[in-house]
Protein backbone atom coordinates (compact mmCIF):
# COMPACT_ATOMS: atom_id res chain seq x y z
CA UNK A 1 0.00 0.00 0.00
CA UNK A 2 1.52 3.21 -1.25
CA UNK A 3 1.96 6.80 0.77
CA UNK A 4 -0.28 8.14 -2.24
CA UNK A 5 -3.60 6.55 -0.73
CA UNK A 6 -5.87 8.88 1.63
CA UNK A 7 -5.90 6.31 4.42
CA UNK A 8 -3.28 5.53 6.69
CA UNK A 9 -1.87 1.80 6.14
CA UNK A 10 -2.33 -0.20 9.07
CA UNK A 11 0.75 -1.19 11.40
CA UNK A 12 2.51 -3.96 11.54
CA UNK A 13 1.27 -4.30 15.28
CA UNK A 14 -2.02 -3.62 14.48
CA UNK A 15 -2.39 -6.68 12.32
CA UNK A 16 -0.04 -9.18 14.25
CA UNK A 17 -2.75 -8.10 17.00
CA UNK A 18 -5.60 -8.96 14.58
CA UNK A 19 -4.26 -11.84 13.05
CA UNK A 20 -3.77 -13.26 16.65
CA UNK A 21 -7.48 -13.13 17.79
CA UNK A 22 -8.11 -14.62 14.30
CA UNK A 23 -6.24 -17.68 14.90
CA UNK A 24 -6.74 -18.32 18.68
CA UNK A 25 -11.20 -17.91 17.70
CA UNK A 26 -11.01 -20.81 15.36
CA UNK A 27 -11.55 -24.14 17.01
CA UNK A 28 -9.71 -25.65 14.51
CA UNK A 29 -6.17 -24.49 15.95
CA UNK A 30 -4.40 -26.76 18.17
CA UNK A 31 -0.93 -26.52 19.79
CA UNK A 32 0.78 -29.94 17.88
CA UNK A 33 -2.01 -31.53 16.51
CA UNK A 34 -2.13 -34.88 18.30
CA UNK A 35 1.52 -35.47 17.64
CA UNK A 36 3.42 -37.86 19.72
CA UNK A 37 6.28 -36.76 21.83
CA UNK A 38 8.41 -38.64 19.57
CA UNK A 39 7.52 -36.49 16.22
CA UNK A 40 7.33 -33.33 17.94
CA UNK A 41 11.41 -34.33 19.24
CA UNK A 42 12.08 -35.74 15.67
CA UNK A 43 10.83 -32.22 14.09
CA UNK A 44 12.07 -29.91 16.71
CA UNK A 45 15.42 -31.61 16.57
CA UNK A 46 15.66 -31.71 12.85
CA UNK A 47 14.73 -27.81 12.99
CA UNK A 48 17.68 -27.60 15.72
CA UNK A 49 20.32 -29.38 13.23
CA UNK A 50 19.31 -27.06 10.52
CA UNK A 51 20.01 -24.25 12.39
CA UNK A 52 23.51 -25.62 13.35
CA UNK A 53 24.43 -26.42 9.65
CA UNK A 54 23.21 -22.97 8.98
CA UNK A 55 25.60 -21.16 11.70
CA UNK A 56 28.23 -23.60 10.77
CA UNK A 57 28.15 -22.78 6.83
CA UNK A 58 27.70 -19.06 7.05
CA UNK A 59 30.02 -18.85 10.20
CA UNK A 60 27.91 -17.12 11.83
CA UNK A 61 29.64 -14.24 14.53
CA UNK A 62 28.09 -13.56 18.08
CA UNK A 63 27.19 -10.00 17.01
CA UNK A 64 24.66 -11.69 14.11
CA UNK A 65 23.79 -13.99 16.79
CA UNK A 66 22.81 -11.43 19.03
CA UNK A 67 21.35 -8.86 15.81
CA UNK A 68 19.22 -12.75 15.43
CA UNK A 69 18.08 -13.13 18.89
CA UNK A 70 17.01 -9.43 19.55
CA UNK A 71 15.08 -9.27 16.18
CA UNK A 72 13.29 -13.03 17.28
CA UNK A 73 12.68 -11.03 21.07
CA UNK A 74 11.37 -7.88 18.57
CA UNK A 75 8.97 -9.93 16.92
CA UNK A 76 7.26 -11.04 19.78
CA UNK A 77 7.31 -7.79 21.61
CA UNK A 78 5.56 -6.57 18.49
CA UNK A 79 3.02 -9.26 18.05
CA UNK A 80 4.47 -9.90 14.25
CA UNK A 81 4.58 -14.07 14.94
CA UNK A 82 1.14 -14.25 12.69
CA UNK A 83 2.88 -12.25 10.28
CA UNK A 84 6.37 -13.34 10.01
CA UNK A 85 5.32 -17.02 10.06
CA UNK A 86 2.38 -16.48 7.00
CA UNK A 87 4.90 -15.02 5.03
CA UNK A 88 8.23 -16.70 5.38
CA UNK A 89 7.17 -19.87 6.36
CA UNK A 90 4.02 -21.25 5.53
CA UNK A 91 4.43 -21.63 1.86
CA UNK A 92 7.19 -24.48 2.73
CA UNK A 93 4.49 -26.66 4.76
CA UNK A 94 1.58 -26.01 2.63
CA UNK A 95 3.53 -27.21 -0.20
CA UNK A 96 4.64 -30.09 1.51
CA UNK A 97 1.40 -31.04 2.32
CA UNK A 98 -0.05 -30.90 -1.06
CA UNK A 99 2.16 -33.55 -2.44
CA UNK A 100 -0.32 -36.12 -0.85
CA UNK A 101 -3.26 -34.28 -1.99
CA UNK A 102 -5.10 -34.19 -5.21
CA UNK A 103 -7.98 -32.13 -6.91
CA UNK A 104 -7.03 -28.40 -6.93
CA UNK A 105 -4.20 -27.05 -5.67
CA UNK A 106 -3.95 -25.08 -2.53
CA UNK A 107 -1.77 -21.80 -1.41
CA UNK A 108 -1.14 -20.43 2.22
CA UNK A 109 -4.04 -19.25 3.84
CA UNK A 110 -2.18 -16.29 5.10
CA UNK A 111 -2.52 -14.07 8.21
CA UNK A 112 -6.13 -12.50 7.08
CA UNK A 113 -8.62 -14.83 7.16
CA UNK A 114 -11.70 -14.14 9.46
CA UNK A 115 -14.03 -16.97 10.25
CA UNK A 116 -17.85 -16.32 10.49
CA UNK A 117 -18.37 -14.35 7.65
CA UNK A 118 -22.37 -13.78 5.98
CA UNK A 119 -23.46 -17.00 4.54
CA UNK A 120 -24.51 -15.62 0.73
CA UNK A 121 -26.64 -17.41 -2.33
CA UNK A 122 -24.87 -19.01 -5.16
CA UNK A 123 -25.29 -16.16 -7.26
CA UNK A 124 -24.55 -12.60 -5.10
CA UNK A 125 -22.64 -9.62 -4.56
CA UNK A 126 -19.72 -9.82 -2.09
CA UNK A 127 -20.47 -7.11 0.64
CA UNK A 128 -18.98 -4.22 -0.36
CA UNK A 129 -19.65 0.24 0.46
CA UNK A 130 -21.78 1.77 -2.19
CA UNK A 131 -19.20 3.40 -3.53
CA UNK A 132 -16.51 0.85 -3.39
CA UNK A 133 -13.37 1.10 -5.69
CA UNK A 134 -12.35 -1.24 -8.85
CA UNK A 135 -12.72 -2.69 -11.31
CA UNK A 136 -16.16 -5.01 -11.00
CA UNK A 137 -15.75 -8.65 -11.58
CA UNK A 138 -17.23 -11.84 -11.37
CA UNK A 139 -15.96 -15.43 -10.74
CA UNK A 140 -18.05 -18.16 -11.25
CA UNK A 141 -17.79 -21.71 -11.38
CA UNK A 142 -18.60 -25.36 -10.12
CA UNK A 143 -17.51 -27.17 -6.72
CA UNK A 144 -17.07 -30.90 -7.37
CA UNK A 145 -15.29 -34.10 -6.12
CA UNK A 146 -12.47 -35.51 -8.48
CA UNK A 147 -14.54 -37.94 -9.96
CA UNK A 148 -16.35 -34.57 -11.61
CA UNK A 149 -19.69 -35.17 -9.22
CA UNK A 150 -21.30 -31.94 -8.48
CA UNK A 151 -21.14 -30.88 -4.90
CA UNK A 152 -23.99 -29.09 -4.23
CA UNK A 153 -24.27 -27.10 -0.61
CA UNK A 154 -20.55 -26.67 -0.52
CA UNK A 155 -18.56 -23.27 0.57
CA UNK A 156 -16.71 -21.00 -1.18
CA UNK A 157 -15.13 -18.95 1.86
CA UNK A 158 -14.05 -15.48 -0.23
CA UNK A 159 -11.95 -12.71 0.75
CA UNK A 160 -9.64 -10.12 -0.73
CA UNK A 161 -8.28 -6.71 -0.76
CA UNK A 162 -9.66 -3.64 -2.34
CA UNK A 163 -8.98 -1.87 -4.65
CA UNK A 164 -6.40 0.34 -2.75
CA UNK A 165 -4.63 -3.27 -0.75
CA UNK A 166 -6.83 -2.94 2.57
CA UNK A 167 -8.21 -5.97 4.39
CA UNK A 168 -11.46 -5.57 6.26
CA UNK A 169 -10.55 -6.53 9.66
CA UNK A 170 -7.02 -5.07 9.61
CA UNK A 171 -7.65 -1.25 8.27
CA UNK A 172 -9.76 0.77 10.67
CA UNK A 173 -11.50 2.53 7.48
CA UNK A 174 -13.64 -0.24 6.23
CA UNK A 175 -16.54 -1.78 7.78
CA UNK A 176 -16.33 -5.47 9.23
CA UNK A 177 -17.26 -8.02 6.37
CA UNK A 178 -16.17 -5.57 3.39
CA UNK A 179 -15.31 -7.68 0.43
CA UNK A 180 -15.83 -11.37 2.98
CA UNK A 181 -18.62 -14.04 2.09
CA UNK A 182 -19.20 -17.27 2.08
CA UNK A 183 -20.82 -18.01 -0.80
CA UNK A 184 -23.14 -21.72 -0.89
CA UNK A 185 -23.58 -23.57 -4.05
CA UNK A 186 -26.53 -24.06 -5.74
CA UNK A 187 -28.13 -27.57 -6.28
CA UNK A 188 -25.56 -28.43 -9.48
CA UNK A 189 -22.35 -27.17 -7.34
CA UNK A 190 -22.49 -24.17 -9.19
CA UNK A 191 -21.35 -20.30 -7.38
CA UNK A 192 -21.77 -17.00 -9.44
CA UNK A 193 -19.72 -13.85 -7.40
CA UNK A 194 -19.63 -10.19 -8.12
CA UNK A 195 -16.86 -8.62 -6.74
CA UNK A 196 -13.89 -5.75 -7.37
CA UNK A 197 -10.46 -6.61 -8.84
CA UNK A 198 -8.38 -6.37 -5.71
CA UNK A 199 -4.82 -4.56 -5.98
CA UNK A 200 -1.31 -5.89 -5.28
CA UNK A 201 -0.37 -4.76 -1.69
CA UNK A 202 2.91 -4.35 0.74
CA UNK A 203 2.86 -6.25 3.50
CA UNK A 204 3.01 -4.13 7.18
CA UNK A 205 6.66 -3.08 7.29
CA UNK A 206 7.17 -0.50 9.71
CA UNK A 207 8.17 -3.36 12.33
CA UNK A 208 10.57 -6.08 12.99
CA UNK A 209 9.34 -7.70 9.65
CA UNK A 210 9.74 -4.82 7.70
CA UNK A 211 13.04 -4.33 9.12
CA UNK A 212 14.27 -8.03 8.18
CA UNK A 213 13.35 -7.22 4.46
CA UNK A 214 15.23 -4.56 4.41
CA UNK A 215 18.31 -5.39 5.58
CA UNK A 216 17.86 -8.83 3.25
CA UNK A 217 16.96 -5.99 0.60
CA UNK A 218 13.75 -8.17 -0.75
CA UNK A 219 10.66 -5.93 -1.39
CA UNK A 220 7.74 -5.96 0.42
CA UNK A 221 5.01 -6.43 -1.68
CA UNK A 222 2.26 -9.71 -2.56
CA UNK A 223 0.71 -9.59 -6.16
CA UNK A 224 -3.09 -9.14 -6.63
CA UNK A 225 -4.82 -12.01 -5.62
CA UNK A 226 -8.11 -13.77 -3.92
CA UNK A 227 -8.36 -16.00 -1.12
CA UNK A 228 -10.27 -18.88 -0.95
CA UNK A 229 -11.65 -21.66 1.29
CA UNK A 230 -13.54 -24.78 -0.52
CA UNK A 231 -15.42 -26.83 1.72
CA UNK A 232 -18.06 -29.50 1.76
CA UNK A 233 -19.16 -32.50 4.14
CA UNK A 234 -17.07 -35.28 3.48
CA UNK A 235 -14.01 -33.67 1.68
CA UNK A 236 -10.70 -32.28 2.35
CA UNK A 237 -11.19 -28.50 2.81
CA UNK A 238 -9.08 -26.66 0.08
CA UNK A 239 -7.50 -23.33 0.84
CA UNK A 240 -6.20 -21.15 -2.19
CA UNK A 241 -5.75 -18.38 -3.72
CA UNK A 242 -6.07 -17.27 -7.08
CA UNK A 243 -4.04 -14.67 -8.73
CA UNK A 244 -4.05 -12.43 -12.24
CA UNK A 245 -2.16 -12.89 -15.25
CA UNK A 246 0.39 -10.51 -16.26
CA UNK A 247 -0.01 -9.67 -12.23
CA UNK A 248 2.48 -6.92 -10.48
CA UNK A 249 5.00 -9.10 -8.64
CA UNK A 250 3.73 -12.32 -9.93
CA UNK A 251 7.51 -13.56 -10.33
CA UNK A 252 8.32 -12.37 -7.40
CA UNK A 253 5.87 -12.60 -3.88
CA UNK A 254 7.50 -11.63 -0.61
CA UNK A 255 5.16 -14.93 0.14
CA UNK A 256 6.45 -17.15 -2.51
CA UNK A 257 2.79 -18.81 -2.89
CA UNK A 258 2.10 -18.59 -5.94
CA UNK A 259 1.44 -21.17 -8.99
CA UNK A 260 1.09 -21.61 -12.50
CA UNK A 261 -2.33 -23.53 -12.19
CA UNK A 262 -3.87 -21.07 -10.20
CA UNK A 263 -3.28 -17.33 -11.98
CA UNK A 264 -6.50 -16.99 -13.98
CA UNK A 265 -7.28 -14.29 -16.97
CA UNK A 266 -10.61 -12.59 -16.67
CA UNK A 267 -11.63 -10.93 -20.02
CA UNK A 268 -13.56 -7.77 -19.94
CA UNK A 269 -17.42 -8.56 -21.02
CA UNK A 270 -17.93 -5.48 -22.96
CA UNK A 271 -19.95 -3.70 -20.34
CA UNK A 272 -16.82 -3.30 -18.16
CA UNK A 273 -17.02 -6.29 -16.41
CA UNK A 274 -14.02 -8.59 -15.94
CA UNK A 275 -15.47 -12.41 -15.78
CA UNK A 276 -13.79 -15.75 -14.98
CA UNK A 277 -14.33 -18.89 -14.41
CA UNK A 278 -12.56 -21.42 -12.58
CA UNK A 279 -13.54 -24.80 -11.28
CA UNK A 280 -12.63 -26.44 -7.75
CA UNK A 281 -11.94 -30.21 -7.32
CA UNK A 282 -12.26 -31.55 -3.62
CA UNK A 283 -11.48 -35.01 -2.52
CA UNK A 284 -12.75 -37.36 0.02
CA UNK A 285 -11.27 -37.11 3.47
Amino acid sequence: MTATHEHHSPTAAGSGASATAAFKESSTRRSTAGSSPERVAGIVGDILKAIDDVVHRHDVTYPEYQAAKAWLMSVGEGGEWPLVLDVFVEHFVEDQVSRSQHGTKGSIEGPYYLPGQAKLSAECTLPMRPDEKGTPLVLSGQVRDVDGNPLPGAEVDIWHADDEGYYAGFAPHLPDGNLRGVVVTDDHGRFAIRTVQPAPYQIPHDGPTGALLESAGWHPWRPAHIHLMVRADGHRTITTQLYFEAGEYLDSDVAAATKPELVIAPADDGAGVRRVTYDFELEKD
